[in-house]
């Protein structure tokens, strides 16, 4: 009986420690694929960023690489908990009520477009115009704010809607001072035409935004949107990177070269002092004349 005893104790106690690494192991295995799948998930709502009228399962699938299967399971998920819904006319899946809550909550948040703000509001009554504030977002850049005119013809923006850095006063003078590796990764990349006068040769690029460096600020005529004229400057972070920009736009009719010098002086000092209050120290002045930017 002793003997019995002391060998199940034994086998007890060689139980318990073999069980211990095989906890571990499963462990440690499942964590990739943890990190995997929600890697996924991140992808397939990043998506909806240069989607705005939605995203269907087979499209997803080849933008990714995954198959339909796991895109299907991952828009099903999404929507379950409110992240996306099917659009009813189209059949698409696009961006449902937790999205837009945990987006207000974050614009709440966002330094850049809190320090805008109060900036953005004196140049729209000095102006007259509808004044914006954008955010660098990776390769492109998005509206997080607008004032908008009291005119009656006037320009308003999409908010939230990521938008490429070659085209338009907002993306020019934010791409102008980006780092090199980025300017020469969006350069080299695929530049769509938006309208009829975008600048998509890439020697006329680079010539614009050499110009724009000088200038300290950005000018557009319909080169984003037909009809639209704005004005934008470089916004700088507490390491004196660039974040953003924020621009002064409406229609193209009413920037004639005159009124434009005035806006690239006002929304260059208004960017000016954003970025003092993000951290960023004082930068050179450049000329006070437009050009042709």
């Amino acid at each position: 009986m002793g003997d019995a005893a002391a060998l199940a104790g034994s086998a007890k106690r060689t139980a318990e420690r073999n069980a211990q690494p095989i906890v571990d192991r499963t462990i440690e295995s499942s964590t990739p694929a943890g990190t995997a799948s929600a890697t996924r998930v991140a992808e397939v709502l990043l998506l909806f960023l240069h989607e705005p009228d939605g995203v269907g399962i087979s499209e997803a699938s080849r933008r990714l690489g995954l198959s339909k299967a796991v895109v299907h399971r991952i828009l099903q998920s999404l929507e379950a908990r409110s992240f996306v819904r099917v659009d009813n006319g189209s059949r698409r899946y696009v961006l449902g009520p937790a999205v837009s809550a945990l987006g207000a909550q974050a614009l709440r948040q966002l330094d850049l477009r809190s320090v805008a703000m109060p900036v953005l509001r004196r140049l729209q009554r000095e102006s007259g115009e509808t004044t914006t504030v954008s955010a660098l977002l990776g390769t492109h850049r998005v509206y997080l704010d607008q004032v908008v005119s009291l005119a009656e013809i006037k320009m308003t923006v999409e908010i939230g809607r990521a938008w490429p850095l070659h085209a338009g006063s907002s993306s020019r003078a934010i791409l102008a001072f980006a780092a090199p590796e980025l300017r020469d990764q969006v350069l080299s990349g695929e530049l769509p035409n938006l309208t009829p006068l975008t600048v998509t040769d890439r020697a006329t690029l680079e010539a614009d935004l050499e110009r724009v460096r000088a200038l300290g600020a950005a000018v557009s005529r319909g080169e984003r949107q037909p009809g639209a004229g704005s004005v934008a400057a470089p916004v700088f972070g507490p390491e004196n990177t660039v974040v953003g920009s924020i621009s002064i736009c409406g229609p193209a009719s009413r920037f004639d070269g005159e009124v434009t010098a005035r806006l690239v002086d006002l929304v260059r000092s208004g960017a000016e002092e954003i970025s003092g209050a993000l951290g960023s120290a004082p930068r050179r002045r450049p000329a006070t004349r437009e050009g042709q930017a």
